[in-house]
C-alpha cells in the first residue's frame, strides 16, 4: 500500500444563491443573509444559545459530515468582532456546545464502530480575522463551528495520492515553520502544562497509516476514550491544549513583530511563557529570523498570519484510540487535510441526490438524540420537518 495524503471528489447540490453585485463572494458569506440560507434550507436544530446543527451544503464527505455554528450572525453584524474560537464562547454556551460534541462524537463511534472502515474525526479550525478580507483562502464564515466527518476508508484506498505540495498541507513537519526550526522547544512548552485525562503520544504512533497524517504535530492519546468526553475534566484540558498553543503563537510572532516584547496582554500561562520562552535562545533566534526575513521580503511579511491560526481534532486512530491534534503554523484552510484528505468538492446534484437519503437518516438521528437530550429543538425546513 502506498503511504501518502489522498485526493478525493465529493459531488454536492448546487447551493441557489446569488451574490449581489458589487460584492465578493467571501464577504457575501459573512452575511446575516447566508445564516439565513444555513438555518432554513439546511438547518437541522438550534439551541436557545444560539448554537446551530445543519446539514453542509458543501459537504467534505457524504457518508457523514455536519456542523454546530455559533450563529451570532443577528447579535454582531461585525463579523471580525463574533467569537471565532473555543476560548471566545460564554461558558453556559461552552458546556452545551461540549455536551453536543461528545453526543454527535458517540454517535459516529457507534455508527462506525471498526477504525478500519471508516476515518471518524471532529474539530474546529481557527476562523480569526487573521488575513485581510479579500485574500484567497480566507474562511467565508467567521463563526466558531465545529466539524463532524466520516470518511469511508475504501474510498480512500482507491483515491489518488494528493499532490504534496498542496498548500493546503503545510500544517506538518515538512513545511511547518515550528516544526521545521523548534521542535524541541514547542513540545517542551506543551510538556508544561497540566493534563491528566490526555497522554502524551509517542512520536509518529498516531499517525494514520494510510495517508501518513498527521506529520509532526504534537499528539494526545485520550485515556479512557469516550467515557472521558463525557465529563467536563476532558473539555478542559482540550481548552488547554488551545490556550497553550495560542500563548505560543502570540509570543512567537510578538517577538517576530517587535524585538524583546514584553509578554502579550491576556496570556493564559504567564510563568510557562517566561520561563520556557522569554529567556530560551532558541525560540529567540528563529524569531529573529523571521523578522529579518520579513524585513526583506514584502511578499513573505505579507503571507505571515499574526494572529493565532489553527485546527484542533478529536479523530480515531487505527488502533481505535481516540486522539487529540492541534496544527502549528496553518497555512491551509480545510480541516481533514490535517489527516492527509484532501477533497475535490464538485457541483453535481444528480450524483450527491444518490447519496442524500442515508446522509439525511443519520442527521435526522442525530438531531433526535440531541433533541432527547434537552440539547435543542428540531428545525422545519421545505425538505423536513422538525422532529
Amino acid at each position: 500500500m502506498q503511504v501518502g495524503p489522498r485526493e478525493i471528489v465529493n459531488p454536492f447540490r448546487p447551493i441557489p444563491l446569488d451574490v449581489p453585485e458589487g460584492m465578493k463572494p467571501n464577504e457575501f458569506f459573512n452575511s446575516t443573509e447566508n445564516l439565513n440560507d444555513l438555518t432554513n434550507n439546511n438547518g437541522l436544530l438550534r439551541t436557545a444559545e444560539g448554537l446551530l446543527l445543519y446539514r453542509k451544503a458543501l459537504g467534505h464527505s457524504n457518508e457523514f459530515d455536519t456542523s454546530i455554528i455559533y450563529n451570532t450572525s443577528q447579535a454582531i453584524l461585525d463579523p471580525l468582532g463574533r467569537p471565532a474560537r473555543r476560548t471566545q464562547v460564554p461558558e453556559h454556551v461552552k458546556n452545551i456546545w461540549n455536551r453536543m460534541n461528545e453526543v454527535i462524537i458517540s454517535y459516529m463511534l457507534e455508527r462506525y464502530p471498526d477504525p478500519e472502515e471508516s476515518l471518524v474525526l471532529s474539530g474546529e479550525a481557527s476562523l480569526d480575522a487573521t488575513w485581510p478580507l479579500t485574500s484567497p483562502g480566507v474562511p467565508s464564515i467567521r463563526m466558531l463551528h465545529n466539524h463532524f466527518i466520516v470518511f469511508d476508508k475504501k474510498q480512500l484506498r482507491e483515491a489518488p495520492i494528493a499532490d504534496p505540495n498542496n498548500p493546503n498541507l503545510t500544517d506538518g513537519g515538512q513545511n511547518s515553520l515550528f516544526q521545521a526550526y523548534m521542535r524541541d522547544v514547542y513540545r517542551e512548552f506543551f510538556g508544561g502544562l497540566d493534563l491528566n485525562i490526555l497522554k502524551t503520544c509517542e512520536r509518529g504512533s498516531c499517525k494514520i497509516a494510510l495517508t501518513g497524517y498527521p506529520q509532526g504535530l504534537p499528539s494526545w492519546e485520550v485515556q479512557g476514550g469516550i467515557e472521558s468526553l463525557k465529563h467536563p475534566r476532558f473539555w478542559k484540558e482540550y481548552d488547554t491544549i488551545l490556550k497553550g498553543f495560542i500563548d505560543f503563537y502570540r509570543t512567537f510572532f510578538g517577538q517576530v513583530s517587535t524585538r524583546n516584547a514584553p509578554l502579550p496582554r491576556d496570556i493564559y500561562f504567564p510563568e510557562l511563557v517566561e520561563e520556557n520562552l522569554l529567556f530560551n535562545n532558541e525560540f529567540l533566534k528563529i524569531a529573529k529570523m523571521v523578522r529579518d526575513h520579513c524585513i526583506r521580503d514584502a511578499r513573505y511579511a505579507s503571507s505571515i498570519r499574526w494572529q493565532p491560526a489553527f485546527k484542533q481534532l478529536v479523530y480515531r486512530n487505527d488502533k481505535g484510540k481516540l486522539i487529540v491534534t492541534i496544527s502549528q503554523n496553518s497555512v491551509g484552510n480545510a480541516i481533514t487535510e490535517l489527516l492527509g484528505v484532501v477533497v475535490k468538492r464538485v457541483p453535481d446534484a444528480e450524483a450527491y441526490e444518490k447519496t442524500e437519503p442515508a446522509l439525511m437518516e443519520k442527521l435526522f438521528e442525530v438531531r433526535r438524540r440531541l433533541i432527547g437530550f434537552d440539547l435543542g429543538e428540531g428545525i422545519a425546513t421545505d425538505q423536513w420537518g422538525a422532529q
